[in-house]
């Protein structure tokens, strides 16, 4: 165990540093001072390298979050974890804040290699977070094992695209037509039936 922990251990170092770190099994093993066979031995695949401390690193800095929540099923699980990314941007003048704040730093500057740099990073987050949840409703049975990246990225799509709709204007409930685009993608990510969605001052 204490080899598995010096590995994730430096795993984590790496990421803190550099949030775009591939964690490749040569640079990890050096990292944790320990052979790429003792690394192999713990963590067979880089995938179960990144599942473990993704694993790790929000059961540490989530311990309230929604996908360890075993008293729902999974699709209102992941619901809860998708509304939980949403809800700091608020609605109307908040979120379109927030949006000029991400243009601001992101769009409207020449792309240089620093922008593209800290976007990357910034972007790496959103993935390891969502893939974090997926790790675990795979584990669970409510998804099969294997590779995520693409149900990832659709979910982080629909994500943006929220976003961007509570920044404008529109005449109709902006919070009920959110929790219908949810819904769908949840359902279409879990292979779950559509059924009536449960509104957010309910859960």
């Amino acid at each position: 165990m204490e080899t598995r922990e010096r590995i994730l251990q430096a795993a984590a170092e790496m990421i803190a540093e550099d949030l775009a770190a591939k964690l490749s099994v040569r640079a990890v093993a050096a990292r944790a001072g320990v052979s790429t066979g003792s690394l192999r031995f713990h963590f067979p695949t880089q995938r179960a390298l990144q599942d473990s401390l993704l694993s790790r690193i929000y059961g540490h800095l989530l311990p309230g979050d929604p996908i360890r929540d075993r008293e729902l099923p999974p699709r209102e699980r992941l619901l809860n974890c998708l509304r939980q990314v949403l809800a700091p941007l608020g609605t109307g003048q908040d979120a379109r804040t927030a949006w000029g704040t991400m243009y601001q730093t992101f769009i409207e500057p020449e792309p240089t290699e620093q922008v593209r740099t800290a976007y990357l990073g910034h972007d790496q987050e959103a993935v390891r977070r969502v893939e974090h949840w997926l790790t675990v409703l795979a584990e669970e049975g409510a998804l099969p094992q294997g590779d995520h990246t693409r149900n990832v990225r659709f979910l982080l799509t629909v994500l943006n695209g929220l976003s961007v709709e509570r920044a404008l204007p529109t005449h109709e409930s902006v919070l009920a037509a959110e929790t219908e685009t949810l819904c769908a993608a949840v359902d279409c990510v879990l292979g779950t039936s559509p059924t009536p969605p449960m509104p957010p001052s309910q859960q």
